[in-house]
């Protein structure tokens, strides 16, 4: 924002407001963000973008992220979205190919392969279409697991069966990505996603949009702080997706990275 000409404190003020992975807390903070009459909600992640859509018409909501805003009856349309909701979506269906694509180059023998996700994101239907269809291509099954809480974190991985797992982003993951990290290593067990801090805190690979979905973002923001309306903004897609393996965590599960596969990545952590 401030490269778009906004200054904290003088041109632009922020409010924060964190739910803590507790989708219960979404509505009575959008709910205080009104109360406040912000010019605009930025949000992300399908449940987030739901409680703040349910809760006005009015106030333009732009979505820092999203991953089928059509399918999740967000938007009418990428190009129209109609409404007060526009923003950036994640690419759904060409990032679980890739996902399927990476897991295959890295275990060429992979049969089976689990999609773990949080069991309350109204999301997970859409990416499961994707993910199945994508691997069904390569001759995989996918196989669904779904995390009710926190506390369901330890017995859900020892039920995997799976040689890999990808798994869906969530606010509950995010909150405890270095503990799912460790639990996969003790497992031995390749773990995916689509966000570059899980590497960082220990998966084996990310693949995903980086900092582009927050300079989309804020163009958007910009455009409606200067008298756009979110029903005519087209939701964005990111035109540059990253690869970034763990070459420390691959080293621990024992896992020789393909040449091919490294040449591919944007970044290599080796600590």
């Amino acid at each position: 924002m401030r490269e778009l000409g906004w200054v904290e404190g003088k041109s632009i003020a922020f409010d924060w407001l964190y739910a803590d992975a507790k989708p219960e807390r979404l509505s009575p903070l959008v709910a205080e963000l009104l109360r406040r009459k912000v010019d605009v909600i930025v949000t992300r992640g399908t449940t987030a973008i739901r409680a703040a859509q349910s809760a006005t018409t009015t106030v333009p909501i732009v979505m820092a992220g999203g991953g089928d805003p059509v399918g999740a009856g967000l938007v009418q349309s990428l190009a129209r979205p109609g409404g007060n909701v526009t923003g950036v979506s994640l690419l759904g269906q060409e990032l679980m190919e890739k996902h399927v694509g990476l897991l295959k180059q890295l275990l060429p023998a992979l049969n089976r392969v689990t999609q773990i996700q949080a069991a309350a994101n109204p999301a997970n239907r859409f990416f499961a279409q994707y993910m199945d269809a994508a691997a069904r291509k390569l001759g995989m099954q996918l196989v669904i697991l779904e995390i009710r809480g926190p506390d369901d974190l330890e017995a859900a991985f020892g039920r995997i069966t799976t040689d890999a797992a990808f798994m869906l982003l969530d606010p509950m993951f995010f909150a405890h990505r270095h503990r799912i990290a460790q639990l996969a290593i003790r497992r031995r067990l390749p773990l995916t996603t689509a966000e570059r801090t899980y590497a960082e805190a220990g998966f084996l690979m990310t693949y995903g949009a980086g900092a582009e979905v927050l300079r989309l973002t804020a163009v958007l923001v910009d455009k409606i702080l200067r008298g756009a309306k979110p029903a005519d903004l087209p939701v964005e897609q990111p035109s540059r997706l990253e690869l970034v393996v763990n070459l420390a965590t691959a080293k621990t599960l024992g896992l020789n990275i393909p040449r091919e596969l490294l040449l591919q990545a944007d970044q290599v952590i080796e600590k």
